[in-house]
């Protein structure tokens, strides 16, 4: 998935108490998290409130903190926060298991908010970390102004979420009209936007993964023509069907990859865009060569990489967005204290569509 870069922090002092997040009580730091200091090792001289990890482990190891307010470097922008997302990744990179990162850390790869030296309204990645927080400081280029006809929601739930579905649909998968699409994990942050994107591309076919009947209701609602059991022990047969699919997009890995590389058509194309902790991949070569099949990965950071192309793909979701084209579901919106509970949600696979976190919410 998208890359993630939390750095570390340098010093910790004046703790005056320890609690996890699902404690109102806080903790203050005397440094705060990578470029959230200045050349002096001070901030702004302004606490914020967030959520920092000191070791790597369960939920527990999410507490509330304050520290210092970050300072801006060059080709950065302050953001004051109005929202986070909370993101499968975050869970990872919590529990060690991607991106081993020094630690003090904040998480959160994505936040909407207003930018301080203007005031105008702003979605940002940050590839930095740092987004359950009052105050972000992402790369300027790493930066979209939000349009008007798009809440702050929305345009949140489809800057990562929706970027990577589309990247993965279109600049790795070259979807074309007609094709059969399958979508794994399909009612999570990036399937749910992939199963109505691929609608809204002309895909002929959309076939849904998803591993409750809850889910894939939720997903036959968004337009999905055929919606399947993910744990089916005969899911590649079910993807071979009326043909086998041109297109299957995984972000589960394992069996599930596996199913929907036996379940493409002649000459379809299996994209990558992660897995979940633990699975293992594989295949060879002679499988794709049999099937005429393709493999690739995809990952946001090659979009983040070229301005035009992060700014044209983030313009043609917004529009989508406006018309209502494509709508992100929002499935909680919680405060600070409520990130590890949401944390254990995510975990559970008992969450669809996308988590947002309140930075300012006191409860």
């Amino acid at each position: 998935m998208d890359e993630v870069d939390v750095t570390d922090v340098t010093d910790v002092t004046d703790v005056t108490d320890v609690t996890d997040v699902t404690d109102v009580n806080e903790v203050t730091v005397g440094k705060a998290v990578g470029d959230q200091v200045d050349e002096n090792g001070t901030g702004t001289g302004k606490g914020m409130r967030a959520v920092v990890i000191h070791r790597y482990g369960g939920p527990e190891e999410l507490r509330i903190e304050t520290v210092p307010e970050p300072v801006a470097g060059p080709g950065q922008v302050l953001v004051d926060v109005t929202l986070a997302g909370l993101n499968y990744a975050d869970l990872e990179i919590r529990a060690g298991e991607y991106l081993q990162l020094p630690l003090p850390a904040v998480l959160g790869v994505d936040v909407v908010g207003r930018r301080r030296e203007d005031g105008r309204r702003v979605v940002a990645l940050l590839r930095t970390g740092g987004g359950y927080a009052g105050v972000a400081v992402p790369e300027a280029a790493h930066t979209v102004e939000v349009p008007d006809g798009v809440d702050d929601e929305q345009a949140l739930a489809l800057l990562e979420q929706g970027g990577t579905a589309y990247g993965a649909l279109v600049l790795a998968g070259r979807l074309r009209p007609g094709d059969a699409v399958g979508v794994s994990a399909a009612a999570g942050g990036v399937g749910h936007l992939a199963v109505q994107l691929a609608r809204e591309l002309g895909a002929s076919r959309v076939v849904a993964l998803a591993s409750t009947p809850e889910k894939r209701e939720f997903l036959r609602s968004l337009g999905a023509d055929s919606v399947l059991d993910s744990e089916d022990p005969d899911l590649a047969a079910r993807l071979a069907e009326s043909g086998g699919l041109d297109l299957f997009l995984d972000s589960v890995g394992g069996r599930v990859l596996r199913a929907g590389l036996a379940g493409l058509a002649p000459f379809g194309r299996l994209v990558s865009v992660g897995a979940r902790g633990g699975v293992e991949d594989g295949f060879t070569m002679g499988e794709l060569t049999e099937g005429s099949a393709g493999a690739q990965g995809f990952w946001l950071k090659h979009v983040l990489a070229d301005r035009a192309l992060f700014e044209g793909v983030a313009d043609h979701l917004f529009r989508l967005a406006a018309e209502k084209r494509v709508v992100a579901w929002i499935d909680r919106t919680v405060p600070l204290s409520g990130v590890a509970e949401v944390h254990r949600a995510m975990a559970a696979r008992q969450t669809r569509g996308k988590v947002l976190v309140d930075v300012h919410r006191e409860e």
